[in-house]
């Protein structure tokens, strides 16, 4: 990869900042989630979705509680366990227990129903959903789960889910990549994003650098019309991004 000087300073470049205070909530005596795209009865015409991608949500699941069987289709659903177990269970036969560090895939296709529970309970969860918009529709559904060692993901980007797939990779059915990264205080982190394509970054801990703006934990930033897009982390952080055609 090689280091560019500019990003937000470029003549085409397109950036949007959702801070994590201007998120929409649904909070229960379960649940407390927040949204940074228009989400249940959260309604934002300006904030319904970026490019594919149509939900993320910042989700705390109180112990022993979760989402009872509910339905979905034609939607690919992503969940990363930051804290805690997620126990699954879906109309296909899956039943599982996420742990905290895992990501989970559900490509709804032509329907499917689940549950999702908070597995202790004796703490809470805490996990974000992510709904990113399918290029096909009615396919049959999917599921897969996918643990990685700790040493897999670290300073730079590393892509869990994209069209192809891999056996440390999940695919999804979109021209979409999703990658993390865990920089250390004081690193330097820089992604190569394809013309035409725009990036989501949603800073999941901590606290990073994009140009002059500071991105804390919860705060998220839409970016097209950039070819490099450079991080510089302030403390020990988590990054996801979204690569999105």
């Amino acid at each position: 990869m090689t280091q560019a000087t500019s990003h937000i300073n470029q003549p085409a470049a397109r950036v949007k900042i959702h801070e994590r205070d201007s998120r929409g909530q649904t909070k229960t005596g379960w649940l407390d989630s927040k949204h940074t795209f228009s989400f249940g009865g959260f309604r934002d015409p300006s904030r319904v979705r970026f490019r594919s991608l149509r939900v993320i949500n910042d989700d705390i699941i109180a112990p022993g509680s979760g989402f009872g069987t509910h339905p979905h289709e034609n939607m690919e659903i992503i969940t990363y366990v930051l804290k805690g177990a997620l126990e699954h269970k879906d109309s296909m036969g899956n039943g599982s227990v996420i742990q905290a560090g895992d990501f989970q895939y559900m490509s709804a296709g032509s329907g499917v129903t689940h549950s999702e529970f908070n597995h202790h309970s004796d703490q809470s969860a805490h996990l974000y959903q992510i709904w990113i918009m399918p290029n096909q529709k009615n396919a049959p559904p999917l599921y897969r789960d996918l643990s990685l060692s700790d040493d897999i993901i670290g300073q730079e980007f590393y892509v869990v889910a994209d069209a192809e797939g891999g056996e440390d990779r999940i695919q999804i059915r979109q021209d979409a990549k999703i990658a993390v990264a865990r920089p250390k205080e004081g690193a330097e982190i820089i992604y190569n994003l394809e013309e035409g394509r725009g990036a989501f970054l949603q800073i999941l801990r901590g606290e990073v650098m994009f140009d002059d703006e500071v991105l804390r934990e919860g705060d998220g930033i839409q970016i097209e019309g950039v070819e490099t897009i450079t991080l510089h982390s302030k403390v020990d952080s988590e990054i996801m991004l979204f690569d999105l055609n």
